[in-house]
């Protein structure tokens, strides 16, 4: 792979808060709130600190995600659930299908409360180091992110209309740090399409696998322990706009996709940007080129993670 020049010039420099209405909340309440969620989720709910968030995958009993969640605690008794909005109504209606007689209350809460962006300053000075770290305060509640290429991100749920106290951020700027991060979210165009170690879950603490069981756990667990993963998400940049969902072809096989889009971000300054889900054998045909059937060329970059082997 080429490779990965700085962090752009442009935001590198770019600095402040935005609303995020790709994003949505789910609010889990109730004693077996974070029980339930832990049974649902391929991440560990029940031991979650009260200063850590999660990120967890929703998957079918075949193991492919149906969703992908930033999870955090206010309270024992209260989870609160940040996914994309284009997934929420039926995720939300699928969820409850299997609380039975537990006793929690799942409601879609984004009418009340959003969920912003934060990059670079604008990132609270005591927020902890480490991805994931939660930072609570009365009627906000930030989550750290991994950063885009050394720039630090973080998620805020505030109330709706709450003041905005730092500088406005471009979406789109938001929007290319998501991708630069390498960590992609499940979305409507990729709905059933990855098991979580598609999109690099597990190494970037998205799986548990000591956790018990939830839907999908074994598929998940014997992705990762029975021979080497097939298919890993990675950086590219584009020559084309892309979209989530369409679908990579590389030149020595132009019959069979070898990969899929997972998320992309066509930036007016910094140009196209992605995180491409491929068979690892077509790494080897990259340098030969890789190509959406649209005619957009790719161009692999080092993710800014390494890939975890020993789980």
């Amino acid at each position: 792979m080429n490779t990965f020049v700085a962090l752009p010039e442009h935001l590198r420099n770019a600095h402040g808060e935005c609303a995020l209405p790709h994003l949505g909340i789910i609010h889990a309440q109730g004693a077996d709130a974070a029980n339930f969620l832990h049974n649902q989720l391929s991440n560990d709910f029940l031991l979650l600190p009260p200063d850590q968030a999660r990120l967890a995958a929703f998957c079918n009993a075949k193991g492919r995600m149906q969703a992908s969640f930033i999870g955090f605690k206010t309270s024992p008794d209260d989870v609160w659930l940040i996914l994309r909005h284009d997934l929420l109504a039926q995720t939300l209606k699928r969820l409850r299908m299997f609380v039975l007689r537990a006793k929690v209350v799942m409601n879609d809460v984004s009418e009340q409360y959003e969920v912003r962006g934060l990059l670079g300053d604008a990132l609270p000075a005591d927020l902890g180091a480490a991805p994931w770290s939660l930072q609570v305060q009365p009627q906000a509640w930030t989550v750290r992110l991994y950063p885009a290429q050394g720039h630090g991100r973080a998620l805020q749920v505030v109330p709706v209309g709450a003041a905005v106290t730092t500088a406005a951020l471009d979406l789109h700027d938001w929007l290319l740090s998501e991708v630069l991060s390498g960590v992609a979210d499940v979305q409507a165009a990729t709905f059933e399409a990855f098991v979580p170690q598609m999109l690099n879950f597990e190494s970037v603490d998205g799986v548990n696998f000591k956790k018990g069981c939830y839907p999908g756990q074994e598929v998940v667990a014997r992705s990762q322990f029975r021979g080497t993963l097939k298919r890993r998400a990675y950086l590219a940049s584009a020559s084309a706009a892309l979209q989530a969902g369409q679908e990579v072809f590389s030149a020595s096989d132009p019959s069979q996709p070898s990969g899929v889009v997972a998320q992309a971000c066509d930036h007016p300054v910094q140009g196209h940007w992605a995180l491409v889900c491929l068979q690892t054998s077509a790494l080897e045909d990259a340098a030969g080129g890789l190509a959406t059937a649209q005619g957009a060329g790719l161009t692999l970059h080092p993710l800014p993670y390494a890939l975890r082997d020993d789980i």
